[in-house]
């Protein structure tokens, strides 16, 4: 008798989870309204957690991180705005150009020259130009910032980086997006509230399905007349959900869990301490995204995938993310395997 495929572990990313017992109770019981004729109270509920722990004034639930950010740039943009963005960030290469043929936006990626994900003050000021120059030239309006960054290997911006870009973008006339798809992983690897590292921000996106284990859903927070405006263009492009809260129950599960992502952090770690002793280039993970450089992506994602270890290329590196469906034994059992193939 011949034994099956090694049972997969899945890294390719930290969406992949699966509501546990205590979220699918929450989502049974949920108490729900028409979110969109009236309101939700799960909904609303959620919103209000959801600022108050971003240190925003106000919060819009979303389907998606995407529409969360789009709905950010539509209402900080108007049409042929330039935008800057670190280079390689979400909204400029994994939002299927929504920021520009939806929002209208011109885009202007930044070099990482403060270190991974995140530009220099300098970097803003040179790129965004006099704010007042003539009208034949590009209009730059908005900073768009992203902690943690993705394709930088859940690279984070701690706060004192994060005040010194807000304080540049506001010199030079810019508003302030900030991407915190992964905040709560930022925050958590730097054991501070998520609020610290919002801080001047005209508009923040969170996302409660990467990491905290929602199936569903994001949400974006500003001042109020911010979240009115951005309830709008919700609705414009078909993000009006009704008895949502079946779906905020789950946030609201979620928001209780930011402490637990250090388990991430910590199982990247030893991951990337035991690719290392194989012989793998790997990066130092900062939070729950471990990146390693081999001479053929497609080539490394097959051996892995041979030896049921689902990955995915991310930069032109093999991307692995550690999240709450992996156990300590999984990271193990993955090392076990290469190590094994290795001979």
């Amino acid at each position: 008798m011949t034994s099956g495929p090694p049972a997969p572990i899945d890294l390719r990313s930290d969406t992949i989870t699966t509501p546990d017992d205590a979220m699918r109770t929450a989502m049974s019981g949920a108490e729900v309204g028409d979110n969109v004729i009236d309101s939700d109270p799960t909904i609303v509920s959620l919103e209000e957690r959801a600022a108050d722990m971003l240190g925003m004034e106000a919060a819009l639930w979303t389907p998606s991180g995407t529409m969360a950010n789009l709905i950010a740039l539509s209402l900080h943009l108007q049409r042929g705005d330039r935008f800057l963005a670190p280079r390689g960030a979400h909204v400029l290469t994994n939002e299927l150009g929504s920021a520009a043929w939806l929002a209208g936006g011109m885009p202007d990626p930044l070099d990482h020259d403060a270190g991974p994900g995140r530009p220099t003050p300098a970097t803003v000021r040179a790129a965004a130009g006099p704010p007042n120059g003539p009208y034949y030239t590009l209009r730059t309006t908005l900073l768009s910032l992203e902690n943690t960054h993705n394709a930088a290997g859940g690279a984070i911006t701690p706060p004192e980086e994060h005040a010194q870009l807000v304080a540049t973008a506001r010199d030079c006339g810019l508003n302030v997006h900030l991407d915190g798809a992964r905040l709560w992983n930022a925050a958590a690897a730097l054991d501070l509230p998520p609020a610290a590292l919002t801080v001047g921000v005209d508009s923040v996106s969170a996302c409660l399905s990467k990491g905290l284990g929602a199936p569903v859903g994001s949400v974006v927070a500003g001042d109020a007349e911010f979240v009115e405006r951005a309830r709008r263009m919700r609705q414009m492009l078909g993000g009006g959900v009704r008895q949502g809260g079946v779906l905020a129950a789950a946030g609201l599960v979620a928001l209780d869990r930011v402490e637990e992502l250090e388990r991430d952090h910590a199982n990247a770690r030893a991951l990337a301490a035991g690719l290392g002793e194989l012989g793998w280039d790997v990066e130092a993970p900062r939070t729950n995204i471990l990146l390693a450089a081999v001479p053929d992506v497609a080539l490394a994602l097959e051996r892995l995938r041979s030896k049921g270890i689902l990955a995915l290329p991310m930069a032109g590196k093999v991307r692995f993310v550690l999240h709450r469906d992996v156990s300590d034994d999984d990271v193990e059992e993955a090392l076990r395997r290469l190590k094994e193939e290795r001979g």
